[in-house]
């Protein structure tokens, strides 16, 4: 019980900490990466590749930076709000709310600093060269996702309100 009011905070804290981590790597890619443009590391399935996405998924929507730090910015602040005036119940929540404010800071920081964000993951069964940030938005989503539909009183109530109008 105790622990579930410091959840929104505990958060925050790894959220923060998934964009500090995002940041220094893609320090390295600035460093070391860019000037290579690509390296392997295990033959046929892992390499990394330098690329300025200056779009979204898959590059899609190019050269919309301010658009995206806005949306994301509010997106953010939305998630925020939620975890600290809703206070939704299951630690489920609260880690896909730290994967997604975690990578959404980290490319966000990409866009208003560099005006792109730095991607270099580059896997073979998957064509787009992604980030760390975007593996975290990524897998967050998908928490956040089956945490609606199977865990939180937003499905349940909506049943309840069909029913009870039937």
């Amino acid at each position: 019980m105790l622990m579930e009011g410091k959840m929104p905070v505990i958060a925050l804290i790894i959220g923060a900490l998934i964009a500090v981590a995002d940041q220094v790597i893609k320090y390295f890619v600035l460093t070391y990466l860019q000037s290579v443009g690509s390296a392997t590391v295990i033959d046929g399935l892992l390499d990394l590749k330098y690329v300025e996405n200056r779009g979204v998924a898959f590059g899609m929507f190019s050269d919309m930076r301010w658009f995206f730090v806005v949306v994301t910015a509010i997106l953010i602040g939305i998630i925020i709000f939620i975890m600290f005036k809703k206070k939704p119940t299951g630690k489920l929540f609260y880690i896909s709310a730290a994967l997604i404010i975690g990578g959404g800071i980290g490319n966000l920081i990409d866009r208003v600093f560099y005006g792109f964000v730095v991607d270099y993951l580059s896997v073979s069964f998957f064509p787009p060269v992604c980030n760390f940030a975007d593996y975290c938005i990524t897998v967050g989503t998908i928490l956040l996702i089956v945490y609606v539909l199977f865990f939180s009183n937003v499905m349940k109530s909506e049943k309840k309100v069909n029913k009870s109008n039937e």
